[in-house]
């Protein structure tokens, strides 16, 4: 003989079953979804997709430089640039940055203490110090390499590096390598 379920107890069945079937359990929200573009085609990417363009800490230290504020840094404007931040560090007027105060400028001016150019390649005469002449020609040789059409102006384009593979386990097209 069956027996009839009370009505509070069916109601509270019925609600716990709606709610499992509603709200998906914890473990399968995915709270890392990558967003598909519209009108793409293919499957959706399997995890986040590679920075595409990236800015060096000195090209972001040169883009402070734009004195005028026409988008624009000459190299004028990056040499005096250069100079102001030396002094600011060179607070004894020496003339000098040994390599602790040379950190003491990378961590001002290109965030982080450890940022290129670092003062090995900076000290082009290998004398543990670094002066305001090899930090000007240092930044002489990068405003060089970033200026694509050689005009003698860098504009916030030239400033952006172009680098697909920056994360690892990425081909240079910044799909996944999948062995």
């Amino acid at each position: 003989m069956r027996r009839a379920l009370s009505l509070p107890v069916l109601a509270a069945a019925s609600l716990a079953v709606a709610l499992a079937l509603v709200a998906p359990p914890a473990a399968a929200q995915n709270n890392n979804r990558v967003p598909v573009p519209l009108g793409s085609k293919g499957p959706p990417p399997v995890g986040p997709t590679p920075p595409v363009l990236v800015v060096e800490p000195v090209a972001m230290m040169i883009a402070t430089f734009d004195a005028d504020g026409d988008g624009k840094v000459t190299r004028d404007e990056m040499h005096k640039g250069v100079a102001k931040s030396f002094a600011a560090i060179d607070t004894g007027n020496t003339g000098k940055l040994g390599y602790i105060a040379f950190a003491d400028w990378a961590e001002r001016w290109l965030g982080n203490a450890t940022a290129l150019p670092g003062p090995f390649e900076v000290d082009s005469d290998g004398d543990n110090q670094i002066t305001l002449a090899e930090l000007q020609a240092r930044f002489d040789a990068v405003f060089t390499r970033l200026d694509v059409n050689k005009d003698n102006v860098l504009v916030r384009a030239e400033l952006l590096t172009i680098r697909p593979d920056v994360i690892r386990g990425y081909d240079r097209r910044g799909r996944p390598n999948v062995p």
